[in-house]
């Protein structure tokens, strides 16, 4: 009798674990950084910037061609970390693309800075929703929006190559768009009148050289910025322009910024969502 006992609770606990097996293939992550190597990923570096000439070359280095490891994954506190130098602007993309997801990552800010940013702030960013050719945005980044990740600006808003979004905003007194969801809903996109850039708020970003975590959520056509755990931006209605006529955006793959500066980045992660989380709109 003993024995059968012990059978049943052996077969239920079996049960149970492939029940939970089954609602983390539904509702789990997917991590997107192995923590070995960069699997999964494309880099795309634009011409190199010439620091005698004080210009751009003209030439792009391309797809998968990174000669001087900007990006490379890096052991820090018995941790791997993937690290972006910033030495060359382009970006590190997913082979993937995502629809309906909530995106998590961390990033700090190293120590590097490089010309032609090297006496501005430390910059990368995260760009989503990227479809078309490299370099489209600036010769260095595919059509996008972007999570800004900048030194102090951490969830502003850039619409890049064709990509708009509508948020709700209004100037403040250096006549710079902010997110405020009591004003009226503007176009931010590079044919748009209010220009293709919007300030998020409230400020949640940590000091410098200390972790940031990044949440994305995109749903349909409607995206939300979060850092460390305070909504900064909602943004409606993703959509990009074409010699004059525009068509949603609403997937695509994700892309982050070499731009000048060194930043690592960890804890990047992606599931699918069937719906905002209520408690962002409020």
């Amino acid at each position: 009798m003993a024995y059968s006992y012990f059978l049943n609770i052996l077969l239920l606990l079996f049960m149970c674990s492939g029940n939970n097996d089954k609602l983390s293939e539904k509702s789990g992550w997917q991590t997107l950084f192995n923590g070995k190597d960069l699997s999964g990923w494309d880099t795309y570096l634009g011409p190199k910037y010439d620091t005698l000439l004080k210009k751009r070359e003209s030439m792009p280095l391309g797809l998968n061609n990174d000669p001087s490891g900007v990006f490379s994954v890096v052991n820090q506190g018995n941790e791997n970390l993937i690290r972006i130098s910033g030495e060359h602007f382009g970006g590190i993309s997913t082979t993937e693309e995502f629809e309906n997801y909530h995106l998590q990552l961390q990033f700090k800010w190293g120590q590097l800075k490089w010309a032609p940013r090297k006496t501005a702030k430390k910059d990368s960013g995260l760009m989503y929703h990227a479809v078309g050719p490299h370099g489209a945005d600036g010769g260095n980044w595919m059509r996008s929006h972007e999570f800004q990740v900048q030194e102090g600006d951490c969830g502003d808003y850039w619409g890049c190559a064709g990509a708009i979004f509508d948020v709700k905003a209004k100037k403040d007194s250096k006549n710079l768009y902010v997110y405020d969801e009591t004003a009226d809903m503007l176009s931010f996109g590079i044919t748009s009148s209010a220009g293709r850039h919007c300030v998020k708020s409230p400020d949640a970003e940590k000091p410098s050289g200390e972790w940031n975590t990044v949440d994305l959520y995109c749903f349909g056509s409607t995206s939300v910025h979060v850092l460390n755990g305070k909504v900064i931006m909602i943004l409606h209605n993703s959509r990009q322009t074409d010699e004059g006529k525009e068509t949603p955006l609403t997937k695509g793959k994700i892309q982050i910024q070499s731009e000048g500066a060194e930043v690592f980045y960890r804890s990047i992660k992606i599931r699918p969502i069937e719906k905002l989380p209520g408690n962002l709109l409020n």
